[in-house]
């Protein structure tokens, strides 16, 4: 699409709005930003911007604007059912996300990573990888790098490893990753998407536009993703923790393998690390790790360079993050299980009594599979936030009495602290987004990290 001259709509003002709209001035296009909330300061999100000649528009559009609008991009967290662009619908202007933009504009390959849970983690550690590789690599998207402002700099040498949320996939037409993955399917942002089937769905664009010389990476373990490779347009490549596969990366017996079909029909099998041999912890990293591999092989990268990566790598900040040792009781941080599923990770990788904070913001999510994983290991359960109520309620008609709630997240901390005795680890792993408390998940581990600092000072 030719936007040269053309007035383009970037719907909202955060990272990703201003990133598209410095891409879309510097290739000769006229940004409108556009927030609905009026009691922001357009002189700041100018300043913020860096673009002293950028166009801001608060609570509505002007009509004599609105007409004159060619193309509308929006930012992941506008819901695609938004009355406003329904406007835009009914005379067939496009609607872009950020993603799609940066991807009309940015050359080279890109290795494109979605799922439930898990992707922050994968694709920073094929982030790295491919930087062990590769001269110009970038890690873009929903980890918090947007696409649209580095789009400009990729050459057609470049690997670009991107992290795609539900919310960036509802926006994308001609995206096309050479290796896609799916991590793993499980509810969540069901309040934005409304149905279990349309979250599915949206997950799986990712693959929409790749064919057969493409590679898709999927979960055998989950059964939307497995369901999904028999109809993917991509060649599917799955990796799994529970069993053997024919073909594919998995795991046995704490070792991980991959097996390969030759041309002339025989198969090899290939031991790859022991699992104790990566300083990652929990059965998710592990899924993380096979994923990554799969995805490291799908762009060539030789595989003594993927294995020597994974041995090095740390955990990603926030996810099942080990803090510091107080008192004789270990702290981790995951703060980055805002949901159910993710949370299960967190107190599956736990394997001594732990007391837990729970709770947050809520996003329509059923807490019963979460409170089953705890499997005995919960010895006191402290819970914050919205839904602190609902989950005290589901947990109490699984069996769990020691529960504490807490009015504030210092007192919840407290709380854990008094609880805790030697041997013992606390773990922040809510199960619900941050919302309603803090800005975002990052700035609820960073609070849980300082107050752990704190001990004994």
């Amino acid at each position: 699409m030719d936007i040269q001259g053309k007035r383009v709509l970037v719907v909202g003002s955060g990272k990703s709005g201003i990133g598209a709209a410095r891409l879309l001035a510097n290739v000769g296009a006229q940004p409108v930003l556009f927030d609905g909330n009026d009691k922001l300061d357009a002189e700041e999100i100018i300043e913020k911007a860096q673009m002293p000649d950028l166009k801001v528009l608060l609570g509505s559009v002007p009509e004599e604007i609105r007409e004159e609008i060619a193309l509308v991009i929006i930012s992941p967290g506008v819901p695609v059912d938004a009355p406003m662009l329904e406007e835009y619908r009914k005379v067939q202007i496009p609607i872009w996300g950020e993603i799609e933009l940066a991807y009309a504009f940015a050359k080279g390959k890109v290795a494109a990573i979605t799922g439930t849970n898990g992707k922050t983690t994968t694709t920073t550690l094929v982030g790295q990888i491919m930087k062990e590789y590769y001269d110009s690599v970038y890690v873009v998207g929903n980890i918090g790098n947007p696409y649209t402002d580095i789009a400009l700099e990729t050459k057609e040498e470049t690997v670009t490893v991107a992290e795609i949320s539900s919310f960036q996939l509802e926006t994308i037409h001609t995206f096309k990753p050479a290796v896609s993955a799916i991590l793993n399917i499980t509810p969540d942002h069901l309040n934005r998407h409304h149905t279990m089937e349309c979250y599915v769905k949206t997950k799986e664009q990712i693959a929409r536009n790749q064919t057969k010389d493409d590679i898709c990476v999927l979960n055998y373990e989950d059964s939307y993703t497995r369901a999904f490779g028999d109809r993917c347009p991509a060649k599917a490549v799955f990796f799994s923790s529970k069993r053997e596969l024919e073909e594919g990366i998995y795991l046995a017996a704490e070792e991980i393998y991959l097996a390969q079909k030759l041309p002339g029909g025989e198969r090899t099998v290939q031991r790859l690390m022991h699992i104790h041999d990566m300083k990652l912890v929990g059965m998710c990293n592990v899924e993380n790790v096979m994923a990554a591999i799969a995805i490291c092989r799908g762009m060539q990268v030789p595989m003594e360079i993927i294995l020597k990566t994974v041995r090095e790598f740390k955990a990603v900040e926030h996810r099942i993050e080990y803090v510091a040792t107080k008192n004789g009781v270990d702290y981790y941080n995951d703060s980055k299980g805002t949901n159910p599923d993710a949370a299960i990770q967190g107190i599956r990788a736990m394997d001594r009594p732990t007391v837990l904070i729970g709770g947050g913001y809520d996003k329509q999510s059923a807490y019963d599979e979460w409170i089953e994983a705890f499997d005995g290991k919960v010895k006191a359960f402290v819970l914050i936030g919205q839904t602190r109520d609902k989950i005290a309620a589901c947990a109490r008609a699984h069996g769990v009495t020691n529960i504490f709630m807490a009015d504030t997240f210092e007192e919840a901390f407290e709380l854990c602290v008094e609880q805790a005795v030697p041997g013992d680890a606390v773990l922040l792993s809510p199960a619900c987004a941050s919302w309603g408390m803090f800005p975002n998940y990052e700035v609820r581990g960073q609070v849980f990290k300082e107050l752990v600092e704190k001990i004994g000072v």
